[in-house]
């Protein structure tokens, strides 16, 4: 993987690529190893005599790059792996698939994937996905924000399936989702009416998951990537 400096998009600022390339570089050179957590984002801000907001934009676009990972409650965590970025294969597959291509496989892995998660999350992993469902109806008009806990509620389910290669399928299906059509589909059409639309059926499907209703899971699934579809065409 090149190094955030280095793939910068033009739309971001001076200061927020600065940031990025300091804490890029901190985890480079293992100040922060792989799976610590990051110091917060109000402590960052104040060692790099920056906004808060500015840290956060930066933490976005590392998070963007599988620099980080965040967990809701819990902060920024380091994920990358210098060793580990010599295959960039599945980088590059998810930067080249087409949005038709995304959302067919989102049609063969979901529904099972939800199938298998109502069969065997405990009753804690519930707990947690009910958590993030909490977290994502606090959003309101942040989009990124709201993209974020929509990400972490799938991967929940996706680790719920007790199956680890389902779990990456997906996974990479999550990076397809970043780098492809919808990241910029969703800031157009995200606006705080169809956030709050998105709430109201992710709570549906959490009701399902938590009551064991496969029929219902499933079905709420295959009529909401309906409507993924929809948006899809209309911007075609």
């Amino acid at each position: 993987m090149s190094k955030p400096a280095e793939a910068a998009e033009s739309t971001i600022g001076a200061t927020v690529q600065s940031v990025i390339d300091t804490i890029f570089g901190r985890i480079e050179a293992e100040e922060y190893a792989i799976d610590e957590r990051l110091p917060s984002e109000r402590t960052l801000a104040a060692e790099l005599g920056v906004a808060r907001n500015t840290v956060r934009e930066a933490l976005d676009v590392l998070e963007t790059r599988k620099v980080i990972r965040r967990r809701a409650g819990s902060g920024s965590f380091v994920t990358y792996n210098a060793e580990a970025q010599t295959n960039t294969a599945p980088s590059a597959l998810a930067s080249n698939t087409s949005p038709l291509n995304h959302l067919v496989v989102r049609g063969i892995l979901e529904p099972e994937m939800v199938r298998l998660a109502i069969i065997n999350m405990t009753p804690r992993q519930i707990e947690a996905l009910g958590e993030t469902l909490s977290q994502m109806e606090q959003v309101r008009t942040d989009v990124a924000a709201f993209v974020r806990q929509e990400e972490e509620l799938y991967r929940q389910i996706a680790h719920g399936t007790g199956n680890p290669l389902l779990a990456a399928c997906y996974e990479l299906a999550i990076d397809s989702c970043r780098q492809n059509f919808r990241a910029a589909l969703l800031r157009r059409h995200l606006t705080p009416k169809r956030i709050g639309e998105y709430q109201q059926r992710y709570n549906t499907l959490f009701n399902a998951i938590a009551s064991r209703d496969i029929e219902a899971a499933v079905e709420f699934i295959k009529l909401h990537l309906i409507e993924e579809q929809k948006l899809l065409l209309q911007e075609m």
